[in-house]
């Protein structure tokens, strides 16, 4: 196993965990106040888990480096959204587990408080969705919204022969 594969491998948690966070935090909205804590919870732990995600992404772009079919600039793109999607997870970790201790054994929440895990949230989960999708673009060409020049697309600049002709 290298740096690339433990990238991968503890990339996916935070990205994963945050939503299924968002998912129970509605429903502790919604439905059912005693999944509260436990939705916080889950924030605190994929924020958590965000650090070594980041810091695994150094070592990972070394052994990757020089490889064909790797673009320097997707890299640093994917870098770049990093910086803050690790902030924000980290921002909401902070305030959810400021919740968990000021609302440990209270009925009802704060309104305000609630509105700011969302917001919180739902920012964090799309910076750090946008960041895993910029990081597949890595290796996987086939998910890219664009070509390369030169490229050209299945299908495209092929004459087919009709069956008999």
């Amino acid at each position: 196993m290298n740096a690339a594969h433990v990238h991968l491998l503890l990339n996916h948690i935070p990205v994963v965990g945050l939503w299924l966070g968002i998912v129970l935090y509605l429903v502790a909205l919604a439905k059912k106040p005693e999944w509260r804590s436990l939705s916080l919870g889950v924030f605190v732990v994929m924020a958590l888990l965000t650090i070594p995600a980041y810091l695994s992404g150094e070592p990972a772009e070394e052994a990757i480096r020089g490889l064909s079919g790797v673009s320097e600039a997707t890299i640093e793109e994917h870098e770049e959204a990093a910086v803050p999607a690790l902030l924000a997870m980290l921002a909401l970790g902070a305030v959810a587990l400021a919740g968990l201790f000021r609302f440990r054994h209270a009925e009802r929440w704060s309104r305000g408080y609630g509105w700011l895990v969302l917001g919180l949230a739902l920012l964090a989960g799309g910076m750090i969705g946008r960041t895993a999708n910029l990081g597949a673009h890595i290796r996987h060409p086939e998910i890219r919204s664009t070509t390369s020049p030169g490229v050209t697309e299945p299908g495209e600049g092929h004459e087919h022969a009709e069956p008999g002709s």
